[in-house]
């Protein structure tokens, strides 16, 4: 096999990010050496991937490469392995993508930092790490890729170490991200006891028929590592402190990318390596952390006063919505979740990188310090606008293609399984994208419109190379709402396929015939159906619409109404009393937390319930990733 055959391309993409990382830090002391050098090695994992597509998604091969060419003997696999099919080079795709739009705006935006041979090294490690891990055929090689990933992404939380409450984001995320890391390999121990290999193919076919008691503990120790990685419910307030410290272009890495990462290796749990998503109870547990997601983290959201707080909790409440859909167990579900995973990888990184561009030219990102930008950076506004469209699901950007979707299988889920729970998932799920939508109306005008302080006069555009970036991010929003069936053909599709696909993914890596010669039961194959029923003509979804604003009206209408002056000892601001003329609040500025103050009174209670249950204390962090594990090891030795 000649040595420029795509068979060796999957390599090719994770070696040139660790080369990359040496040479930036033997020779890259010039800001020219390393710049180049970061782009390079950037660009040429995402052509590597991206040459892929044709004989991947398009021609459904399936490309093994066993490292030193030790290939299976005796039905045994004895070396390492990467695996490339349509799910993990989907993955791969959003990772260098994300990857190349990162480094090609830290050129610009990184330049009045210190240090920054230490931080392109380090984003190239954390680059190869994702990538290593998501591409890996062998799961102790996976626990390696997401150590490296961790240290990399902790490190670089912690970068700008100066910043208020970096080092301490960046240690919350080192000792939770350690638990995940820990269970992830008591996990892998666990299940090379007791099938003395540890290439997740042939763990795949000797594991589902044989779940012992303890098979179920590396079970949940395994799905708990992964959910850390993806900051999911209860590991948000991860995402929220490691956000708001790190660098906006790490924030891209950590949101586009980590939470991917995690959400992978879930999908290759439960869909192939314990194969138990034909069970009802595992689609159960995880649409409802899905669901749970998804709504605490917008509500979450709309209570923050921080920028780039704000767009973690919203990451989290996307990540929400991608994990519910994979729940689901259908071909529409599966292509749903992925589709919103891509487009969660696109608009998010363009939020974080226009958030990015204001604390570059403003210096803080205190919504309540902030105002009027518009005037002084009209092309940061316009690209910022695009992402806000995209996230709240306004047609025809991208945010409203996947959620489309996902409304359509949840409430396919329910017509066909009987299970009447699948329609509050899907009004859960319009709720929270109305709420999405309130929240960045609240962003939009406490940042880019209203009055412009007067310390800030003097802000201008960011620098051109950011904005490219931004403008990238930008473009694919708006393709990728705008040719929805291409997407769905060419990407989400293939790689739904294949994770359904248990059968072929253990074939194709270990021989064929491999599966069936060891399984005493191979499992049957998922159904495989990516069109919607006819339950969402635009008159049933009107009628749908109708029946969440009467039952949200009735609550409300329920709802004792309380004012602020209901309340002795609690002052009314003159800035929140009706006028209907005069000029006596023309000077009164919206700032961020005015916006929803009414929203947030009236639900001061639930407000303060999660204010006391997020303490900011480590310690409690940890004390949730254990309760975690121990409701999933009692759960998954109950019903498997």
């Amino acid at each position: 096999m000649s040595m420029l055959s795509y068979q060796h391309f999957p390599i090719y993409a994770i070696l040139v990010l660790f080369l990359g990382a040496f040479v930036i830090t033997a020779f890259g002391r010039k800001p020219t050496v390393r710049h180049i050098v970061a782009m390079l090695c950037a660009s040429c994992s995402l052509l590597l991937l991206l040459a892929l597509i044709t004989p991947v998604m398009l021609r459904g091969e399936t490309i093994a490469y066993w490292l030193g060419n030790r290939v299976p003997a005796g039905g045994y696999a004895i070396g390492i392995a990467l695996e490339v099919d349509a799910l993990n080079l989907f993955f791969g795709l959003l990772v260098t993508l994300a990857l190349f739009v990162s480094t090609l705006y830290s050129l610009q935006y990184m330049t009045r930092d210190e240090h920054q041979g230490e931080y392109y090294t380090l984003l190239m490690l954390l680059g190869g790490g994702v990538l290593g891990m998501v591409l890996s055929g062998d799961i102790f090689n996976m626990y390696v890729m997401v150590e490296i990933l961790t240290f990399s992404a902790v490190a670089l939380t912690a970068f700008r170490s100066k910043v208020y409450g970096a080092l301490e984001a960046a240690f919350k995320y080192l000792v939770v991200g350690s638990i995940g890391s820990t269970c992830i390999l008591a996990g892998v121990i666990m299940l090379y006891a007791q099938a003395h290999t540890l290439n997740f193919a042939q763990l795949s076919a000797l594991i589902p028929g044989n779940m012992t008691p303890a098979t179920k503990v590396a079970f949940a120790l395994l799905l708990v590592g992964f959910a850390t990685k993806s900051f999911i419910v209860p590991f948000h307030p991860l995402a929220a402190d490691a956000h708001g410290a790190a660098p906006a272009s790490i924030s891209v890495l950590i949101s586009g990318v980590l939470t991917k990462s995690g959400l992978y290796g879930i999908i290759r749990l439960v869909y192939m390596l314990f194969g138990t998503m034909q069970l009802g109870s595992i689609q159960l547990m995880l649409v409802f952390v899905g669901s749970v997601s998804m709504f605490v983290c917008v509500t979450m959201a709309l209570a923050q006063h921080d920028f780039k707080r704000l767009l973690a909790f919203h990451s989290i409440s996307q990540i929400g919505y991608v994990l519910t859909a994979v729940g689901l167990a259908t071909g529409l579900g599966l292509s749903a979740g992925l589709y919103h995973a891509m487009n969660h990888t696109l608009f998010k990184g363009l939020l974080f990188l226009a958030a990015g561009a204001v604390l570059h030219e403003t210096g803080t990102t205190d919504l309540d310090k902030l105002g009027g930008l518009s005037k002084r950076m009209p092309h940061t506004t316009v690209l910022f606008l695009i992402g806000a469209f995209s996230i709240s699901g306004i047609p025809p950007f991208n945010g409203f293609a996947s959620k489309w979707m996902i409304y359509q299988a949840t409430y396919q889920k329910a017509v066909e399984s009987g299970n009447i729970g699948y329609v509050l998932v899907t009004v859960v799920a319009l709720v929270t994208s109305t709420l999405t939508l309130a929240s960045f109306v609240k962003v939009t005008q406490s940042v880019f419109f209203g009055q412009l302080p007067k310390e800030l006069e003097n802000v201008k555009e960011v620098p051109i190379g950011m904005r490219l970036a931004m403008g990238v991010f930008a473009l694919l929003c708006v393709l990728t709402g705008l040719f929805p069936n291409l997407v769905t053909t060419y990407l989400t599709e293939p790689a739904s396929r294949a994770a359904l696909d248990a059968l072929g993914y253990i074939n194709s890596m270990m021989g064929a015939g491999y599966a069936e010669s060891v399984m005493a039961n191979p499992p049957a194959a998922l159904a495989v159906n990516f069109a919607a029923s006819g339950v969402w003509a635009p008159v049933n979804w009107l009628l749908l619409l109708c029946v969440t604003l009467l039952g949200v009206t009735v609550v409300a209408s329920l709802g004792k109404y309380e004012s602020v002056s209901e309340h002795s000892g609690e002052r009314v601001s003159a800035k929140y009393q009706l006028f209907y003329g005069g000029e006596e609040n023309w000077d009164a500025q919206v700032g961020g937390g005015d916006m929803f103050w009414g929203f947030k009174h009236n639900w001061r209670h639930y407000f303060s319930f999660m204010h006391d249950l997020h303490s900011g204390i480590v310690n409690d962090y940890a004390q949730w990733a254990l309760v975690a594990l121990a409701l999933a090891v009692v759960y998954l030795q109950i019903v498997l």
